[in-house]
């Protein structure tokens, strides 16, 4: 008889570069999960902003199952069709004319900063290379995007990393202004910071880096990977300001939890990756565009934009009322459902710790940072899972301030 798994199993057969809470989630539906004991949970953290539609939505299930009878991977030999309708979906409702497909986004930004720096050779020749990005920045862990992101930690014992990379403090114009010069390639902001605590981009900051990219020959890189696909209300955030960015990033939430990135740029930009230049074994497998090509159809609607800002605002104003009775947090911040709550200063360091308190409470939440609790649920979560969720919410914070 085989032995039961656990979490002890875990530690016993995977590299330990994780370190999972103790349960084991066996099944989800739509905004809840259920452990091995069959114990319910609410989940606000939807895999990291993966499940953009919460699990096992019926429609998704249906696009697997079709597209599984037909056709599973092709070699880039060859293209599928649900690829190209994939990209033809992207490039419809976005600034972009052209699409590469990868696993993840992590592989979505490496492309990226690969065209940006091709891009500029290309064009201008070698010595216009450097790449600009921001402190507390994240997009991702190849050698390539974690030397990118600005979070040194990230880097240590895998150095040397990849040169040619300037880190500038998040919306500091005057900073971005000293450090562009005509040798930058390529200047790389995410609308929100995710991993750096929830923080939005102003602006000013997002402004002052298009014109300064239009005055140096550089190209603006926007990091959607957490921020796209309806997270804030917009189907990418871009959209929530004019400022367009040359090429941007997309994954999480594009495939509703089924593994597949996307790099969109536009035609001049992309003419740079010739044939041979960059390519992915999976990127454009036809089961992952199938399901993303639900996904947009799902998502890109008044019904779902419209819902996710006013969930948002449900959640802000029960998260205030449960702070007024439990002071705990010090800022509420985000935008859409995508919101980061920073504990005071007296609790700094200790948000993995409430999250393992709300778990016991039935509500699975994420950490952004030592300081911050990060909320992504479903962008279609019921309201009565938000009022039920948010007591859980409350429960697990009266607990913290008695237990901590």
């Amino acid at each position: 008889m085989t032995d039961p798994i656990n979490r002890q199993t875990f530690d016993e057969v995977m590299v330990p570069n994780y370190s999972p809470l103790p349960v084991i989630p066996v099944r989800g539906q739509g905004s809840r999960v259920w452990d091995q004991a069959n114990k319910e949970y609410i989940d606000f953290a939807g895999g990291i902003a993966v499940n953009a539609l919460g699990h096992c939505h019926p429609r998704l299930l249906l696009a697997l199952l079709e597209q599984s009878q037909r056709l599973w991977h092709l070699s880039n030999v060859w293209t599928n069709e649900p690829a190209i309708k994939l990209a033809q979906q992207l490039c419809e409702k976005t600034f972009a004319e052209r699409v590469y497909f990868a696993n993840s986004g992590a592989e979505a930004n490496e492309a990226a900063f690969k065209l940006a720096r091709k891009h500029a050779f290309t064009n201008f020749g070698p010595e216009k290379h450097e790449i600009i990005s921001c402190l507390n920045g994240f997009h991702g862990r190849t050698l390539f995007t974690v030397s990118v992101g600005g979070q040194a930690k990230y880097c240590e014992g895998f150095e040397p990393v990849p040169k040619g990379i300037t880190h500038i403090p998040f919306n500091d114009c005057k900073a971005l202004a000293d450090a562009i010069s005509d040798c930058t390639c390529a200047v790389v902001i995410e609308p929100i910071q995710g991993e750096g605590g929830i923080q939005p981009a102003s602006g000013e900051f997002l402004q002052a880096a298009r014109e300064l990219c239009d005055q140096h020959n550089a190209l603006l890189i926007f990091d959607e990977i957490q921020t796209g696909v309806g997270r804030t209300g917009k189907l990418y955030a871009y959209q929530n300001s004019s400022i367009v960015p040359d090429i941007m990033t997309t994954a999480k939430a594009l495939g509703g939890g089924f593994p597949i990135g996307a790099m969109l740029c536009r035609k001049e930009i992309a003419e740079s990756f010739n044939v041979g230049s960059h390519g992915s074994t999976y990127g454009g497998n036809p089961l992952g565009c199938a399901i993303a090509n639900e996904v947009l159809t799902l998502v890109d609607t008044p019904e779902v934009l419209d819902g996710v800002r006013e969930k948002g605002q449900q959640f802000n104003q029960l998260l205030e009322q449960a702070n007024q009775k439990y002071p705990l947090f010090r800022d509420f911040r985000g935008m859409g459902l995508l919101i980061g709550c920073e504990l005071k200063p007296d609790y700094h360091g200790k948000a993995r710790q409430f999250i393992q308190i709300a778990e016991e409470e039935g509500l699975m939440l994420l950490v952004a940072g030592l300081n911050v609790v990060r909320l992504a649920p479903s962008l279609i979560i019921p309201n009565k899972d938000i009022d039920e969720g948010m007591q859980r919410f409350s429960r697990a914070m009266d607990r913290f301030l008695l237990e901590i």
